[in-house]
C-alpha cells in the first residue's frame, strides 16, 4: 500500500503532527513507524511532566510563541480527552542578591510574553511555601503538570479511529527520495510515501544522514538524573520550585517538580550520557559515544564548559553535592530522602563550532521534512508544532 504521509517517530511531536495533517487532510492514508514496541518511549516518557508556560524564552522568538501556544492547547486538549493533569503554578526563587537581579530580568522577559506574573518578597514567599527558602521569587500561575505518555496514548488511539496506521516495533533501516515518492525501508518490508515527516529525536541526525542530507550538528546525549522524595514529603511544596537560570550554564539546574500521581521529584542535573538511549547509569554504546567524541563540535563545546560539567559530574557521583543544590532552597531536605528515580536523556543538537543548539533545527527536501532538533519545551509545544508542520507539508505533491 502507498500511503499519502508517512512519519517516522512516535513521540508526542511526531504523534501531533500526525493528528495536525489529518485535520488538514482528513482521509488521509497515514502511517506512523516507531521502533519502539509503544509510543512515547524515550524523550517524552522520560521528561518530568511540566506544562511550560513560556517564561523564558526571548519575546517574540518561535521558541516562544510556540510555547504560550502549547501551554494552552495542551491544557485544551487533556480537558477534552479526559488526560490526567493539574494547573500548579511555578515558584523561580532567588536565594540572593545576585540572583534577585537576575529575576527581575527574569519577570521582565515573562511579562513581554504576556505571561501574568507576580513577584513576590522573602516573606510572602515563605507563606506560600513554608519549607521554602529565598529571598524572593516570581511566580508564575500558568504552569502545569500533566502525564504525556497518557497524552500519546489517547493521540495514537484518536489517530487509530481516523484510520491511521501506527506501526510499533518497526525500525527504519534506509530511506530513498526520488522525484516521485518516498522509500522507507524496515525489516518489515518497504514502505512508500507521497511525503515524508522524520520526527526522530535522539536518532534524528542519523536519519538525516540516512537520507543523503550532511547535518552541520551532532546529537550530543545529556543524562537528566532524578530522585524522587519519599511519600512522606509528597506535600512538602505546593507549586514547582525552580531555581533561578545561572547565565554561566547552559541547563535549567536542579528543581522540585510535583508529579501528576502525587509524587515530587528532585533534579535534573545534565551529565554526558555514554549511550543515547541507556538510562541505566552503567549503560554504554561505543556506537553512541564514537558519533561524538569524533565530531569537532563536541569537543569545543566541552573546553568551554569544563568546570561546569566537571561539577555536574561529581554531584553525579557523589551524592551530598547533589543534596546540596536541593538544599540552597530547600533546606529541611535529608541524604535519605533522595530516593531512586528513573533517569531522563537529552537530545542536545550541537553545531561545528562548539555552540549548543536551544532553538527547533528544521531541514527539508522536496518531499521530506526532518525535524532534527525540538528542544524542551518540545512536549507542552507540539500541538503548535505539528500544526506548523502540517502547514509546510499540505499541498506538497
Amino acid at each position: 500500500m502507498r500511503y499519502d504521509i508517512c512519519i517516522i517517530g512516535g513521540g508526542i511531536v511526531g504523534l501531533a503532527t500526525a493528528l495536525k495533517l489529518l485535520e488538514r487532510e482528513p482521509g488521509a492514508r497515514l502511517v506512523v513507524l516507531e521502533k519502539e514496541d509503544r509510543v512515547a518511549f524515550h524523550q517524552t516518557g522520560h521528561n518530568s511532566g511540566v506544562i511550560h508556560a513560556g517564561v523564558y524564552y526571548a519575546p517574540g522568538s518561535l521558541k516562544a510563541r510556540l510555547c504560550r501556544a502549547g501551554c494552552d492547547a495542551t491544557k485544551a486538549f487533556a480537558e477534552a480527552h479526559g488526560v490526567p493533569w493539574r494547573l500548579t503554578g511555578k515558584m523561580i526563587v532567588a536565594t540572593d542578591d545576585d540572583e534577585a537581579l537576575r529575576l527581575d530580568a527574569l519577570e521582565l522577559r515573562a511579562r513581554q510574553n504576556a505571561l501574568a506574573v507576580e513577584r513576590l518578597d522573602a516573606r510572602a514567599l515563605r507563606q506560600r511555601e513554608p519549607n521554602i527558602a529565598g529571598v524572593g521569587a516570581l511566580f508564575v500561575p500558568e504552569t502545569g503538570i500533566i502525564n504525556y505518555q497518557a497524552m500519546c496514548a489517547r493521540m495514537a488511539d484518536l489517530l487509530r479511529a481516523q484510520g491511521a496506521e501506527i506501526r510499533l516495533s518497526t525500525p527504519v533501516t534506509s530511506l530513498r527520495e526520488t522525484d516521485s515518492a518516498v522509500f522507507i525501508q524496515t525489516p518489515s518490508g518497504q514502505v512508500v510515501a507521497d511525503r515524508l515527516v522524520v520526527c526522530g529525536g535522539l536518532q534524528s541526525d542519523r536519519l538525516a544522514r540516512m537520507a543523503g542530507l550532511d547535518p552541520d550538528f551532532r546529537i550530543v546525549p545529556f543524562r537528566g538524573e532524578y530522585y524522587r522524595l519519599p511519600t512522606g514529603l509528597n506535600g512538602i511544596v505546593n507549586h514547582l520550585i525552580y531555581p533561578v537560570p545561572d547565565p554561566d550554564l547552559p541547563f535549567l539546574g536542579v528543581h522540585l517538580t510535583l508529579m501528576i500521581d502525587g509524587s515530587v521529584t528532585v533534579g535534573p542535573n545534565a551529565v554526558l550520557g555514554l549511550a543515547r538511549e541507556g538510562y541505566a547509569k552503567a549503560a554504554l554504546s561505543p556506537r553512541d559515544m564514537a558519533d561524538y567524541l569524533g565530531f569537532a563540535g563536541f569537543w569545543k563545546v566541552m573546553g568551554r564548559n569544563l568546570r561546569s560539567g566537571a561539577a555536574e559530574m561529581r554531584d553525579s557521583l557523589w551524592k551530598p553535592g547533589y543534596l546540596r543544590l536541593c538544599r540552597k532552597y530547600a533546606p529541611g531536605l535529608r541524604l535519605a530522602d533522595l530516593r531512586p528515580c528513573p533517569a531522563g536523556i537529552r537530545a542536545q543538537a550541537v553545531l561545528r563550532d562548539g555552540t549548543l543548539v536551544h532553538d527547533f533545527i528544521f531541514r527539508e527536501t522536496g518531499r521530506a521534512l526532518f525535524v532534527c532538533n525540538a528542544p524542551s519545551p518540545a512536549a507542552t509545544s507540539a500541538l503548535p508544532i505539528g500544526a506548523m508542520i502540517a502547514g509546510q507539508l499540505v499541498g506538497r505533491a
